[in-house]
């Protein structure tokens, strides 16, 4: 019985240990997620002397802000002709206001299927042909808007005009912020959003005169139809809008000049770019703050148009008239909320954002107040109201994400904070919206949304404030980290084949790399020690692309492959054998190969020049290619493995677990072949939990212990130190 006890006693004491053991690394994981890695003078932006908004523009040119300028007004213009004219638009093609609001708000969803390649398009290529091409699109199904023959067809051209209109949140963003200072972003993108609220003011009036100028039931199609004149003379100038430098003003404010890469930059995969970007806490708590404001923005609009002609019986021309004002004051204060930003920014970056969230929560109480309202006038002034505070803080909105999303990355991240705003606010606004609409009013539904979306959008803005200067850091590392790869170059020495620089990687909220840099360098081979869960294989995918990680960079020669996919990665020469099954085994021996070539298979010569050459180098293959892959040996299975990885002759050969689960005479015979490849000058990294193996193979061991760097040096120093090596002998200290 006592044995029992004690036992009991020992495993409670154990599990115990575990949990404090757990406790003590979530809180110490904790703390270092808000680490600050840099004071506040060296963050960009920060504490830089203030600039004049002219002496700033004239930094990057008038020409690229006017176009822009342009075309986001007539963007604005568009917008307001659906929610203006969605009364008389329903009444042509007999169908319901709830409906027409859909299509209202659908048209403006549909940004999410624009937003994510737009925004891919402007991290990779010149940005002045997207604007361009993208700007006549729109022009063109704007004008088809107004011949449509049914609500059929008005919602798809409302589809592709949606789709074109993208570019002017994805694109227009990441050229504003890479052609004009840091200083000026808070004003700049103010002065575009006044100008663009001078737009939507005067759009309502302009549309709706039209349509009661032409008269009759259609005459809302006339504004359509002369609207894409002036956005298609505006998409031909853009076309000529110089490229500017990208990140040249951070990498200005941080390191005191630029430097544009003439290295022709690696392709960016989407999954990598959303994965980086999705671990930038200030965009992900902007991202759910903007979603749930979208349920309560995007409905707003048509909902009002349909609210001012069933209550107070206004035409479309008076309801024009009603609705200019809401945007007067926000024009007068734009300017002033600019500047407050740039100074509240060079001061306190984070304080800067929280004042964006805390001008969204007073709209949850003023937009109810306004539509209990018992006429017309008392309506218009709360309207105003509403939109003061809504212009304010959508107009810092931008200036925010440019700074904390990497430079590199602008464009995806633009594209990722509105695929969610749009797909979750604005889809799902429009459906919970119409059908409120349709059983309650357009009153019930306005305010219940209101109520319920603009205090939690604008608390999640505010929450994301406490990450915004950790977020900035990282920005000012990845530079320091490109800066260092510049100044290797000029200083003539050798670039390494592979950099891995300052990594952090979580597996959802579990960190398991914290910091890790190493080099690897040409003809070299690296072994990675450790025990069980301490981060080598994480470490290794993120060198090949499959995962991404959150801070840090991946440079493969010099260029960076931190946002690659795998497949390019493989392609450049980087290439994995992972730990475990690496055949198939159903398969023979020459089909594991044929099969291994796939890549290859447009050139049949290429194929087997390159399946003879595996086969010299492990010779104990040719004479068995008829044999079944799963009748071999596991030291046999693991030979084919890392001839199949052969076959793509890689530059960089990354091994994960070579010994694993093998005899030791079977691993002498594979060491005997790695060898070989060393002889032959091939650059490795290998994991390791042998020491013995790593020590024959090895020039230079990296000692990783819960994911952090413990050791770097020759194999043989590692082997001197007695805490280590017994750590990977016996496992007792494993992370």
């Amino acid at each position: 019985m006592s044995e029992i006890e004690d036992e009991s006693r020992s495993a409670a004491s154990l599990t115990a240990s575990v949990l404090d053991e757990e406790a003590t690394r979530q809180a110490a994981q904790a703390e270092r997620s808000k680490e600050v890695l840099f004071a506040d003078d060296l963050l960009p932006g920060v504490g830089s002397e203030e600039m004049g908004l002219t002496d700033g523009f004239r930094k990057g040119g008038f020409y690229t802000f006017l176009v822009l300028l342009s075309l986001n007004s007539m963007d604005e213009l568009e917008g307001a002709a659906v929610n203006i004219l969605g009364p008389d638009i329903g009444e042509t093609f007999g169908v319901s206001d709830g409906l027409i609001t859909f299509i209202s708000v659908a048209s403006v969803a549909f940004f999410v299927l624009g937003a994510g390649p737009l925004g891919y398009l402007a991290d990779r290529v010149r940005r002045a042909p997207i604007v361009g091409f993208a700007s006549l699109s729109f022009a063109a199904f704007a004008f088809l808007s107004g011949i449509a023959v049914n609500a059929f067809m008005f919602f798809w051209t409302r589809f592709f005009t949606g789709i074109s209109k993208a570019n002017t949140i994805t694109v227009h963003a990441t050229l504003l912020a890479d052609t004009y200072p840091i200083a000026i972003r808070g004003r700049m993108y103010a002065i575009n959003a006044a100008v663009g609220r001078v737009s939507n003011a005067a759009s309502p009036v302009l549309v709706g005169g039209i349509a009661v100028a032409v008269g009759g039931d259609e005459g809302w199609r006339w504004a359509y139809l002369t609207l894409g004149v002036p956005v298609a003379i505006l998409a031909v100038l853009a076309f000529a809008i110089p490229e500017p430098e990208r990140g040249q003003w951070e990498k200005k404010d941080v390191l005191g000049h630029s430097f544009d890469s003439d290295t022709k930059e690696i392709p960016i995969s989407i999954g990598a770019a959303f994965a980086r970007i999705w671990r930038i806490d200030t965009v992900r708590s902007m991202t759910v703050g903007l979603a749930a404001i979208g349920f309560a923005l995007f409905p707003a609009g048509s909902i009002q148009s349909f609210f001012l002609e069933e209550k107070f019986g206004l035409d479309a021309l008076e309801r024009g008239f009603a609705t200019a004002p809401t945007g007067v004051l926000i024009i007068v204060l734009l300017p002033f909320i600019g500047s407050r930003f740039d100074r509240t920014f060079r001061e306190s970056p984070d304080k800067a954002l929280r004042i964006i969230g805390l001008l969204l929560v007073p709209v949850g109480v003023l937009v109810p107040v306004q539509y209990a309202m018992p006429n017309v006038w008392l309506f218009v002034v709360f309207a105003t109201l509403t939109g003061t505070f809504l212009g304010a803080a959508f107009a810092m909105i931008q200036p925010s994400i440019q700074g904390v999303v990497p430079y590199r990355l602008r464009g995806m991240g633009t594209a990722i904070i509105t695929f969610f705003m749009f797909a979750i606010g604005g889809i799902g606004g429009g459906i919970v919206s119409g059908f409120m609409q349709n059983q309650f009013g357009e009153r019930t539904a306005i305010t219940v949304l209101t109520l319920v979306f603009m205090p939690l959008g604008g608390y999640n803005i505010v929450r994301g404030s406490r990450a915004m200067r950790r977020d900035l850091s990282l920005v000012v590392e990845e530079l320091y980290e490109e800066q260092s790869y510049y100044d290797l170059v000029e200083a003539g020495a050798d670039v390494p084949v592979m950099q891995v620089n300052h990594i952090d990687f979580s597996y959802g909220r579990v960190q398991v790399l914290f910091d890790v840099s190493f080099d690897v360098a040409k003809g070299e081979t690296l072994a990675l020690l450790g025990t069980n869960g301490a981060g080598k294989s994480t470490i290794l995918k993120v060198i090949a692309g499959l995962e991404t990680p959150e801070r840090g960079v991946v440079r493969y020669h010099g260029q960076t492959t931190t946002f690659a996919s795998p497949e390019i990665r493989g392609r450049l020469g980087i290439q994995m054998l992972p730990g475990g099954k690496g055949v198939w085994p159903s398969l023979t021996i020459g089909d594991n190969l044929v099969v291994g070539a796939y890549n290859y298979r447009k050139d049949q010569a290429d194929v087997q020049r390159r399946i003879d050459r595996v086969l010299e180098m492990f010779p104990a293959l040719e004479d068995r290619l008829e044999e079944r892959a799963g009748d071999l040996s596991g030291g046999q299975q693991q030979m084919l493995a890392l001839a199949r990885v052969m076959l793509h002759e890689p530059e960089l050969l990354i091994i994960d677990e070579l010994s694993l689960g093998l005899a030791p005479a079977v691993v002498q015979d594979l060491l005997g072949h790695i060898d070989r490849l060393r002889d032959a000058g091939q650059t490795m990294i290998i994991v390791e939990q042998s020491l013995n193996v790593a020590l024959a193979v090895s020039d230079r061991a990296i000692f990783l212990e819960k994911g952090q760097v413990r050791f770097e040096g020759s194999a043989r120093e590692l082997a001197e130190r007695d805490d280590l090596a017994r750590a990977v002998f016996l496992g007792k200290e494993g992370g």
